[in-house]
């Protein structure tokens, strides 16, 4: 897993994913990543603070499916202000991601 935290917004992470085969967006099609989270490894992972404030923090993950190859985005606000089944999926790639590196 490759992490950066240099970046100038969270469009210029996603837009460099894209051209990496980043495409499909796992904000909007959030089921697949629900239903097959086993599946899914962290490729990219890119944090964002906000020069401002430090609270207003984005992570962007490039997710890579294992078994298909398929290759997509998912972008998420402050993690501890997210509950419930993302939370647990992103916290088990995470740990997974590392673990694995």
């Amino acid at each position: 897993m490759e992490t950066k935290y240099d970046y100038l917004s969270v469009t210029a992470a996603l837009e460099e994913l894209k051209e990496k085969g980043y495409e499909k967006d796992y904000n909007i099609d959030f089921d697949e990543l629900f239903y097959n989270a086993d599946d899914y490894i962290i490729d990219y992972l890119f944090r964002y603070e906000g020069q401002t404030n430090p609270s207003d923090e984005s992570t962007v993950y490039g997710l890579r499916n294992q078994r298909t190859g398929e290759k997509g985005v998912f972008v998420v606000g402050d993690l501890s202000l997210i509950e419930g089944k993302k939370r647990e999926i992103i916290i088990n790639l995470e740990i997974r991601s590392k673990s694995s590196s």
